[in-house]
């Protein structure tokens, strides 16, 4: 793993991926979403990750895109369309890695989180934030609207907050992204850690079959009409009632003892 990415994983099976690129504001460079790619995935193939908490070191948690290496990406004769392209969907595939991980990912947000950072922010299933954070899709300010980073702002927050923040580039404080839905709620800068993994050890002490079920049909009902929605988590809940973690935890509830799960 590379040094702009540190991963270290617990005993109770949360892995604390933390960006590590405090000089560059852990922007999301090549080299940083190359390596985010790539921690997701592995730790979606990992039996011994439950829950992943992502964190940065320094004052800012996300800073989005590198504008440097994005201008330097304008060189070629094309004016940089295949470069844009080419990075924007690499980023695009980090954020749906996220989504489709099938283990739970929490944003653990410390500093500032913009553009792209705010979009990382969003992708993610839960986000705390320390109350000193704050969140904005500023592109506007430079001419390039955030219409990347729009996509999980919009699947987060109602449109009008969305738009309020794509259409002004205003910085929004921890207390109002609270409100609106981007964060789950922000707490002071010295209990943050303490609160998401408390958060995390929760949630990693559940069937990871479960989790992973449950994730996974929460997205895809989403986008679907109501019938087709419901028609969908029927046939999962169906699966999931077949399975043998919910045939463990229901007979634990019904017996008053804690469940033994096999995470299957």
């Amino acid at each position: 793993m590379s040094d702009i990415l540190l991963r270290k994983l617990d005993t109770d099976g949360i892995l604390r991926l933390t960006l590590n690129d405090a000089s560059r504001r852990n922007a999301l460079s090549e080299a940083m979403l190359t390596a985010l790619g790539a921690a997701f995935a592995e730790a979606g193939r990992d039996p011994l990750v439950r829950v992943i908490v992502l964190a940065a070191h320094g004052p800012a948690y996300c800073a989005g895109h590198d504008l440097k290496e994005m201008t330097a990406g304008r060189a070629g004769d094309d004016r940089g369309r295949a470069y844009f392209t080419r990075i924007l969907t690499q980023c695009s595939g980090v954020m749906q890695g996220i989504v489709n991980c099938p283990k739970p990912v929490i944003a653990e947000v410390t500093g500032i989180a913009t553009a792209a950072g705010c979009q990382l922010v969003a992708s993610c299933d839960l986000a705390i934030a320390a109350d000193s954070a704050q969140f904005s899709t500023p592109g506007v300010h430079i001419g390039l609207f955030c219409s990347t980073p729009m996509v999980a702002l919009s699947r987060n927050v109602a449109n009008k907050h969305a738009m309020e923040m794509l259409l002004t580039g205003d910085m929004t404080p921890a207390v109002r992204a609270a409100e609106i839905g981007l964060v789950n709620r922000c707490v002071a800068p010295e209990a943050l850690t303490d609160e998401v993994m408390g958060v995390a050890r929760k949630i990693a002490a559940k069937s990871s079959m479960t989790l992973a079920t449950g994730k996974r049909a929460f997205y895809a009902q989403a986008g679907l009409p109501l019938a087709e929605a419901y028609d969908y988590a029927t046939r999962v809940m169906v699966d999931n009632m077949l399975a043998r973690d919910a045939e463990e935890g229901i007979g634990a509830f019904i017996e008053k003892r804690a469940p033994e799960w096999q995470d299957a």
